[in-house]
């Protein structure tokens, strides 16, 4: 029900925007979110956004750099990466959390019911 895609091999310093596109039902009123995991990592948390696109919550590691965006209407959430680093390397998930979690626990993937397949992100130095 939810199909992450592009992804792909970009060098350092460039920029890929990811979309995960719903299907089946609508995410319009959920939180939607993007983890990562990458070669011999743990799942790790990247962005979120509320359902109405007010809100976003970002790790550290990427603030700056990742923006997350949605558009309700294609049942679409994006997330615009740039200055990309080697260390972003990894297969990034879109999530769907249909209860409308709290803002404080976005970056837990408990709080996400629905997940993507994921889409590969290598970026070389």
């Amino acid at each position: 029900q939810l199909q992450a895609s592009g992804g792909g091999l970009v060098q350092a310093g460039g920029s890929l925007r990811l979309s995960c596109a719903a299907s089946g039902r609508t995410f319009s009123s959920s939180v939607m979110g993007w983890f990562r995991q990458g070669p011999g990592k743990e799942r790790e948390f990247v962005a979120a956004i509320s359902w109405s696109g007010i809100s976003t919550s970002f790790a550290d590691s990427v603030k700056g750099r990742f923006t997350i965006s949605r558009d309700n209407a294609k049942n679409t959430v994006y997330l615009q990466m740039n200055s990309l680093k080697p260390e972003d390397t990894a297969v990034y998930y879109c999530a769907a959390g249909v209860v409308r979690p709290i803002l404080s626990t976005w970056a837990s993937p408990g709080v996400y019911e629905y997940w993507g397949q994921g889409t590969q992100v290598t970026v070389s130095s």
